[in-house]
């Protein structure tokens, strides 16, 4: 049995399958079928494309209700518990500030210019129902990015078992879901990237099941007269979030994963740890002054061991 590596690019970022299998061909058809399957997600959820479901819900605010079918309903209620579990901090209702947090930024918003955009935002304003969902005011908008990519790891997981596929893992921009151990039995090494240093590991998760999502205000910033401004943003404020760096989360299922390291994130630092503990997953979180905290902490050392 061989190992099998496909890299390929979808929903804006890097990814790759690894698939253990007796055939090359074999590979090569299940990895076909799972890359066609996060290009449709991608497809259908972009909010870059007019023929998507994001775009003609969104076109549709304040006019009228537009028809989803089972799928889009199932994303949008989970959405909908992590806009409850996390007290309204994740909001894929938020979207519509990048507005005013773009790369094009140059000088801090004024709160007038922020509260425009502020109203417009608020998961509880959205009408939900089995069949069609409703954005009730001109301007609103939804953005499926925030539980996508890790719904479709855990999608294309499931894709690769029922193809007879037992060892390997999807790894979609870094949100990793194990569809089995390597073909010794041996787990898998899962390196976290160090929130300061991009080309280093800071440490490595062993996994033979699962899955594991790495979230950061790290990854993406803006710039505005000298300080760094997270990507991160407080949807009832419009202000970004001052946070954790890093926050990695270990559980049965990529979405419930960064969800959790998601809403710890949108906490802040103190609160933040606070979420993370009382959840029921492991984790590893890294605050400003580089110190770790989590039950996976102790991972560090074996990782700077490997070096």
């Amino acid at each position: 049995m061989e190992l099998y590596e496909f890299p390929f690019h979808a929903m804006g970022c890097p990814c790759e399958l690894r698939f253990y299998a007796d055939k090359k061909q074999t590979a090569e058809r299940v990895a076909e079928q799972c890359i066609a399957e996060a290009r449709r997600f991608e497809y259908k959820y972009s909010r870059y494309l007019e023929d998507s479901v994001t775009t003609h819900i969104n076109h549709s605010a304040g006019l009228r209700p537009i028809q989803i079918d089972q799928e889009t309903h199932a994303i949008l209620h989970y959405a909908q518990v992590c806009y409850e579990q996390s007290n309204g901090l994740f909001d894929i209702t938020s979207g519509v500030l990048r507005k005013v947090w773009n790369q094009d930024r140059r000088s801090l918003p004024v709160d007038s210019e922020l509260q425009s955009l502020v109203e417009l935002v608020g998961w509880h304003k959205v009408e939900l129902n089995d069949d069609t969902v409703y954005l009730p005011a001109l301007g609103m908008e939804l953005d499926f990015g925030g539980v996508v990519k890790e719904y479709v790891a855990d999608t294309l997981t499931v894709m690769a078992r029922s193809s007879a596929i037992e060892h390997g893992f999807v790894n979609l921009g870094g949100d990793i879901s194990i569809i089995g151990p390597q073909v010794n039995g041996e787990p898998w090494s899962i390196g976290i990237v160090h929130p300061t240093e991009p080309d280093t590991a800071i440490a490595a998760i062993a996994l033979s099941s699962g899955a594991i999502t790495t979230s950061g205000g790290y990854e993406r910033y803006f710039d505005i007269d000298n300080r760094h401004y997270s990507h991160l943003i407080n949807p009832k404020t419009g202000w970004p979030v001052e946070s954790l760096l890093s926050v990695s989360v270990v559980a049965d299922k990529a979405i419930v994963a960064g969800s959790i390291s998601s809403i710890a994130l949108l906490n802040g630092e103190v609160d933040g740890l606070a979420w993370l503990a009382s959840c029921d997953s492991a984790y590893l979180a890294i605050d400003c002054a580089l110190v770790c905290h989590g039950d996976l902490v102790n991972t560090i050392e074996k990782s700077n061991a490997l070096k």
